[in-house]
C-alpha cells in the first residue's frame, strides 16, 4: 500500500513522461521539488497551483538537470516570481544551456530555457517545508544527481537514484563518458545504511520497504555490469519509449527513422553493439511491440495505453 506522508508534503505522481513533483509546505510558502517535462509545464503550473492553495512558491528545487525533471521551471517562475535552485554540478551547463551536456540534443527531447537563481551542494542542509534535509550526491544515473534526506523523519527524496523497482538509465556508462556502475553501486549502498522509513522516487509511487528496493537495485545492477549489450538495449528502447509518450503517435516509418537517427542510439550502438542503424531500429520496435509497450495499428505506433 502507499504509505501515509506527512501533511507538509504533497506528492504529485505524475506519468513516466514527466517526473514527480513534492511540494513542501512552509506555513503561507512552499517549495517544489523538481517540475515535470516541458510539454507538461501547463499541467504543472495546474497541478502546483492547486496544491499550493494560495500560498506563495518561494522556490523550485531540482535533483538533477534532466528534462523530465527540469520542463516546469521557466513556466513556475512565470507563473509564481519564485527562485530555481539547481545542483551546483549542473549549473553551468543549464546557464549555458549547453543542449548536449543537459541531453537534449543526444535526446532529441525539448527544454524550456531558464537561469538559475542558486545552487546546492551535497554536504549541506536544505530548509524545505517543516524539515532540514541533507543534501546528499547520488551519481550513478547522473554524476551531478542530488537526494534529500530528512534525518528526523527518516524520508529520502531519491530523484532517480533510487524507484520502487530499479533507478534511472546510467547515462555516464551508456555514453561512454564515466563509470555510472561503480557510481550507482556506491549510491545504493551508501542509501542502504540510511534510517529510511519513506522513499518519495523521482517516478512512481513514494513507498516504505526501503531495504526491498536497494536489493531489487543491488540485484539487477549485478545482472548488467557484465551484459553490456542487455545495458545498451534497454537504454535504446528507454529513450524511443520516452520519444513516443511525448508524441503519443507517430508514423511507422517516422519512428523507426528516428530511432536509427538519434545521436544517443547511435553513440550506444556504437559503444556496446556495433550493428547497422536500421538494425538497431527493428529490433528497438520489435521488442516494444513483443512486451506490449507500444502497438502497431494501420501504418501508424501509438503508445499502448
Amino acid at each position: 500500500m502507499n504509505p501515509g506522508l506527512p501533511a507538509d508534503l504533497i506528492v504529485l505522481e505524475r506519468g513516466w513522461l514527466s517526473a514527480n513533483n513534492v511540494v513542501c509546505l512552509e506555513g503561507e510558502a512552499a517549495s517544489v521539488i523538481d517540475s515535470g517535462y516541458v510539454t507538461h509545464a501547463e499541467q504543472t503550473v495546474a497541478l502546483v497551483g492547486h496544491a499550493l492553495a494560495g500560498r506563495r512558491l518561494r522556490q523550485v528545487v531540482n535533483t538533477h538537470a534532466h528534462s523530465d525533471h527540469i520542463g516546469g521551471n521557466a513556466a513556475l517562475q512565470a507563473a509564481h516570481d519564485c527562485a530555481l535552485v539547481v545542483p551546483a554540478g549542473a549549473a553551468a551547463a543549464i546557464a549555458e544551456w549547453n543542449e548536449e551536456a543537459l541531453l537534449l540534443s543526444p535526446l532529441r527531447q525539448q527544454g524550456a530555457r531558464f537561469q538559475p537563481s542558486a545552487t546546492i551542494a551535497a554536504g549541506t542542509t536544505l530548509t524545505l517545508g517543516e524539515r532540514d534535509w541533507k543534501v546528499l550526491g547520488v551519481p550513478g544515473h547522473d554524476n551531478d544527481a542530488l537526494a534529500f534526506f530528512d534525518p528526523v523523519g527518516g524520508i529520502l527524496i531519491a530523484g532517480d537514484a533510487l524507484w520502487e523497482n530499479g533507478f534511472g538509465l546510467i547515462f555516464p556508462t551508456l555514453l561512454g563518458s564515466e563509470d555510472g556502475l561503480a557510481a550507482t553501486r556506491e549510491t545504493l549502498k551508501m542509501l542502504g545504511r540510511l534510517p529510511l522509513r519513506l522513499v518519495i522516487p523521482g517516478h512512481g509511487r513514494p513507498f516504505a520497504d526501503a531495504a526491498g528496493a536497494i536489493e531489487r537495485g543491488l540485484q539487477r545492477l549485478a545482472r548488467i555490469e557484465n551484459d553490456g549489450e542487455g545495458l545498451a538495449w534497454h537504454g535504446i528502447r528507454t529513450i524511443a519509449s520516452f520519444a513516443l509518450l511525448e508524441k503519443q503517435r507517430m508514423p511507422a516509418d517516422e519512428f523507426h527513422a528516428l530511432i536509427a537517427n538519434l545521436p544517443f542510439t547511435n553513440s550506444v550502438n556504437q559503444r556496446f553493439l556495433q550493428r547497422a542503424p536500421d538494425e538497431v531500429a527493428r529490433r528497438c520496435i520489435a521488442d516494444l511491440l513483443h512486451s506490449g509497450a507500444i502497438r502497431l495499428a494501420h501504418g501508424w505506433i501509438a503508445t499502448a495505453h
